[in-house]
């Protein structure tokens, strides 16, 4: 009797491939991201660690404005297009999460351009149960946003 593995615990011999469709969704993906990117790049980072979102038109944080603390998400954009510029320790200073969130866009980028491009699927890579993403980032989110007031509030918002 041969000791064989069974065959559950066997690499395929050949690769698998996806079709055409999956392949494009993968190049949209990527210039997706790369997008938000090439946006991040255009605004210029506000000195004062948020309101660069005002570039594009939007309105000033309401939040902000009424209570005198920023929103869980001020200063993101900041923090996006000082990431876009390579300064990724002024991303990380301005807004931790939203340079978490620009590292994971990055990834993104590289993991959908490597699908389309390919034709393999990486999907392997992203089998994890939702706890161990999903509970960590809420906690990176919650952190962020008492590190973005501390330093609002003390008036060391900006960089440079």
């Amino acid at each position: 009797m041969s000791e064989t593995a069974p065959l559950i615990y066997t690499w395929r011999s050949e690769a698998s491939r996806l079709g055409w469709p999956s392949r494009i969704w993968g190049l949209a993906i990527a210039g997706a991201a790369l997008g938000v990117f090439a946006l991040a790049l255009w605004i210029r980072p506000s000195a004062d660690g948020v309101g660069s979102h005002r570039q594009l038109g939007l309105a000033a944080c309401q939040f902000e404005e009424r209570t005198g603390i920023p929103c869980p998400t001020c200063g993101m954009t900041t923090s996006f297009a000082y990431f876009a510029r390579g300064s990724v320790v002024a991303s990380f200073y301005v807004q931790p999460f939203a340079a978490i969130l620009a590292l994971a866009t990055c990834c993104t980028f590289w993991g959908a351009l490597y699908v389309g491009v390919t034709g393999r699927p990486a999907h392997r890579m992203l089998r994890f149960p939702a706890s161990w993403y999903v509970v960590p980032l809420f906690t990176i989110l919650i952190l962020a946003w008492v590190w973005k007031i501390y330093i609002h509030l003390r008036g060391i918002d900006g960089w440079g």
